[in-house]
């Protein structure tokens, strides 16, 4: 189905799926009107600060604005926010920092952000900074004294005074060598961005130091850009156990170090990576990690309306991590980030599996994240640029919009917060809805999963279990309605339909029938 279409037809029955106090909002900015016992959602929103809401006139997104929003996000059920790099950078995006301990004039001050988060936790939104720790702008002033061979900046930075291998590839597949003032240094994501020397102490310590400026202004924690290229610098280090165990040692010592400062720290790492296993080591020292596999898995799923390999995968993802250590685990699971094609246009503009994938997403165990503008529906392809484009408040642009850079999609007035918080059908309120089943719901947010085998290429289905609640989650991924009668010990007699995406689910004798592109959650 074509997304010029504005919104397939989707009858939410909020009042059956949520209750009280869970009516669509009619104003982004309205009050949150959720019941003073429902517990936070758990789920994250990723914000590019560029492209969010303008509060000086001067067309880019700032911390004010992210302020000025918060209560949109409380609306949306969001629990915690993060924020793409906001430290002083003479990019767009912000990955070349130039001063660890400084704003990007562009979005702000360092009072600013105390406000924000200060208005952000009465709200109970946590706020996580992006920490761009593997590697700095090579115009930072560290690295500026670098190219000095005597000065003690040199050792900040991997530098050879032999001429190395120029055909050499980093991890990334690009050239790691770059020229610099009397030698060559490493640089995984290009020569603008040389890789700091983590076996020089001088360097742990400045960026522990960092850590723990940002935790005393009262940030909760932070995404940690490119965990795994602290150590995993050359192709050839991608499956390399030594490097492996040398970025476990390293996080291990950041995590303790800053839980110093907050014992209760939030750290999650961006770790690619193609299976489980390769996941699995990082989440003892970090705690969470984002899920790519099971990212990829999500979208694949939702587009060809099987399930296919998810639930294999989702027993290997479980097992493996239990074998990770007895730390808390949290899996943080996304369909996509600011270096991914949105799901959207991944998806053909086919809302229905945009639902379906976040149907999925929002009831899987872990931390959720949504990149921002997702829950509208906002597409976006490569370059980079096109995937962070501005957030669209209003039907017709107008004051607060950003315009750091014009659309590379004609969405219409449809795709913007206006438009669909005045529609119950749309996909904002599918979102808000999975939400709030999140936040409603212990075993949702909480619980552990079982995957079960339905015997249905188009059904997906799952228990979760906290102990205190237990919920079977059954998806059906297809545009046909389909019947499903789970083996007879599997529900108990008085089991019933506690929530659904769409009115027409029905349990009856045992027989569960499902709409086309439901969701439908038993107890």
């Amino acid at each position: 189905m074509s997304r010029n279409r504005l919104f397939s037809s989707l009858a939410l029955a909020l009042s059956l799926a949520l209750g009280a106090g869970t009516t669509p909002a009619s104003a982004a900015d309205a009050p949150s009107a959720h019941a003073a016992n429902v517990q936070p959602s758990g789920v994250y929103y990723e914000i590019f600060v560029r492209a969010w809401y303008d509060t000086n006139g001067d067309g880019i997104g700032d911390l004010n604005g992210v302020t000025a929003k918060l209560d949109y996000l409380k609306n949306l059920g969001i629990s915690g926010i993060w924020l793409m790099p906001i430290n002083s950078s003479p990019s767009y995006h912000g990955y070349d920092i130039t001063d660890y301990y400084g704003i990007n004039p562009q979005y702000g001050t360092t009072a600013d952000l105390e406000k924000l988060v200060a208005e952000a936790h009465k709200r109970g939104i946590a706020v996580t900074m992006d920490m761009v720790i593997n590697h700095t702008g090579n115009t930072h002033p560290w690295f500026v004294a670098a190219q000095n061979p005597n000065d003690t900046h040199r050792d900040w930075y991997s530098w050879t005074s032999t001429k190395p291998d120029l055909k050499a590839l980093s991890a990334t597949d690009t050239p790691i060598w770059h020229a610099g003032s009397d030698g060559w240094y490493i640089g995984v994501f290009g020569g603008h961005m040389p890789d700091l020397n983590y076996d020089n102490p001088a360097v742990r310590a400045e960026m522990i130091k960092v850590g723990q400026y940002w935790l005393g202004k009262g940030v909760d924690g932070f995404r940690l850009d490119a965990a795994k290229h602290i150590y995993v610098d050359f192709k050839s280090d991608v499956h390399s156990e030594k490097a492996l165990e040398k970025n476990v040692q390293w996080w291990t010592e950041y995590r303790e170090a800053l839980q110093k400062t907050n014992p209760k720290v939030t750290l999650v790492g961006e770790v690619s990576a193609t299976s489980p296993k390769e996941l699995a080591p990082y989440l003892k020292p970090l705690g969470s990690i984002f899920d790519f596999p099971l990212a990829e898995q999500l979208i694949v799923s939702a587009k060809g309306e099987k399930a296919g390999k998810l639930g294999q995968l989702l027993k290997d993802t479980y097992d493996a991590y239990k074998v990770a250590g007895d730390a808390p685990h949290i899996d943080s699971t996304f369909l996509s980030n600011h270096d991914q094609e949105r799901v959207m246009s991944r998806l053909n503009g086919n809302v229905d599996h945009m639902r379906m994938a976040a149907a999925m997403l929002l009831t899987l165990p872990g931390r959720p994240y949504l990149y921002y503008g997702e829950e509208l529906g906002m597409e976006g392809k490569k370059p980079d640029e096109n995937l962070r484009e501005p957030m669209r408040w209003q039907r017709e642009a107008g004051p607060g919009e950003s315009r750091w850079k014009p659309s590379s999609v004609n969405q219409g007035q449809a795709v913007s917060v206006q438009a669909e918080q005045d529609d119950p059908n749309s996909l904002y309120n599918t979102y808000r809805t999975l939400i709030s089943w999140r936040a409603q719901n212990s075993a949702l947010r909480d619980g552990d999963l079982t995957v079960l085998a339905t015997g249905k290429p188009n059904l997906v289905a799952y228990w979760r279990n906290d102990g205190k609640q237990k919920l079977l989650v059954v998806h059906n991924l297809s545009g046909k309605d389909a019947v499903w009668k789970p083996k007879a010990d599997l529900l108990p007699r008085d089991a019933t339909v506690l929530m659904t995406t769409k009115t027409q689910a029905t349990l009856d004798n045992g027989s569960l029938t499902l709409p086309a592109y439901s969701t439908v959650v038993l107890h």
